[in-house]
C-alpha cells in the first residue's frame, strides 16, 4: 500500500512539472512570462543602444556604426522614423536611449513647444538644404509670383528662407535668425508666394510649384543628388549640423559616451564622404 501512494504521489509529481512546462512556454510565446530575467538576461539588455532614425541618411549611416558600437561592447538597435516628430516623443518617454534625425535648432524648438529636455551629446554631419526646381535651371530665372514650397516646421522653413537671403531673392531683417519666418522678410522684390509643407512630402510635390526648398535626406530618398540637382544650396558652413540626441541627465552615460565615440570615428567620416560625395558632409 505504501509502495502504491508513492507511485501515485511521484505521477502526480511529474504531471505537476509537465503542466508547468507546457504553462510557462505558451506564456513565453505570448509574451506574457512573469519569470524574472536572469543576470545574463538583464545584461544583455543593459548592453543595447536603441536609437531612433531617419531612413536616408541616418539610417544608413548608423548601420556602418554597427560595427564600431560593437567594439565598444554594445549592439544598435536602430527603430526607423518617418516624420520628425515622434523620435523626440518616443526618446523622453524611455522608449529610446538617443535619436539621430535633427539639428540642433530643430531641438531646441521642439523642446520649447513640447516642453521636453532632450540634449545633444554629438554633431555627425550636415545634410545641405537645397532649392530645387523642375521648371528652372538657377534661382535667377524663377519668374515673379513663383510659388516656393518650405517645409512647415519652424527651423527647416528658416532655413530655406535663409538660402534665399543668402542668394539675393529676398532681405530679412536679420539674416542670422535661425528661426525666421515669412513675417521677417523685409524685401520679396519678385513676390514670391511661400507654401508651407510637411517636410516629407515635400519630394512628391515641388514639381508642381516653381521651386521648393528640401532636406537633404528627402532629397536623396527621392532620387534627388543635391550637389547635383539643387540650384542653389547651404555652404559647408550651415549651423545646422545634424546630432545624437539623448535624454537630459543621460550625457555621461557609458550608452552615451559608446554612441559618440562610434559616430565621430574616422571609418564613418570615411563611410559619409565616400558614399554621399557631398551630398552629406562630416561635421566632426
Amino acid at each position: 500500500m505504501k509502495k502504491k501512494l508513492v507511485s501515485i504521489a511521484l505521477a502526480f509529481l511529474v504531471t505537476l512539472t509537465a503542466c508547468g512546462s507546457n504553462s510557462h512556454q505558451e506564456s513565453s510565446q505570448a509574451g506574457q512570462s512573469q519569470a524574472p530575467a536572469s543576470d545574463s538576461q538583464v545584461e544583455s539588455g543593459d548592453k543595447v543602444i536603441k536609437i531612433g532614425v531617419s531612413p536616408v541618411p541616418h539610417g544608413e549611416i548608423a548601420e556602418a556604426v554597427k560595427e564600431e558600437v560593437a567594439a565598444l561592447g554594445y549592439s544598435l538597435d536602430i527603430v526607423t522614423f518617418d516624420d520628425y516628430v515622434q523620435p523626440n516623443k518616443a526618446l523622453d518617454s524611455g522608449e529610446l536611449d538617443a535619436n539621430y534625425f535633427q539639428h540642433k535648432p530643430y531641438l531646441d524648438q521642439f523642446n520649447e513647444e513640447n516642453k521636453l529636455n532632450n540634449v545633444s551629446i554629438a554633431t555627425v554631419h550636415i545634410e545641405p538644404l537645397g532649392i530645387y526646381s523642375d521648371k528652372y535651371k538657377s534661382l535667377s530665372d524663377l519668374p515673379d509670383g513663383a510659388e516656393i514650397i518650405i517645409p512647415n516646421d519652424v527651423t527647416n522653413g528658416a532655413r530655406g528662407l535663409l538660402l534665399l537671403e543668402k542668394n539675393g531673392l529676398i532681405k530679412l531683417d536679420d539674416p542670422t535668425n535661425v528661426n525666421a519666418t515669412e513675417a521677417n522678410i523685409t524685401e520679396n522684390p519678385k513676390n514670391f508666394k511661400f507654401v508651407a509643407m510637411e517636410a516629407p512630402s515635400i519630394p512628391n510635390q515641388y514639381k508642381s510649384a516653381d521651386a521648393a526648398a528640401i532636406n537633404a535626406n528627402y532629397a536623396l530618398g527621392a532620387g534627388l543628388q543635391p550637389v547635383e540637382d539643387a540650384i542653389a544650396i547651404e555652404d559647408k558652413d550651415s549651423p545646422y549640423a545634424n546630432i545624437i540626441a539623448v535624454r537630459s541627465g543621460d550625457e555621461n552615460s557609458e550608452k552615451a559616451q559608446v554612441l559618440k565615440k562610434a559616430f565621430q570615428s574616422d571609418k564613418v567620416k570615411t563611410f559619409i564622404e565616400d558614399k554621399y560625395k557631398g551630398a552629406v558632409v562630416p561635421a566632426f
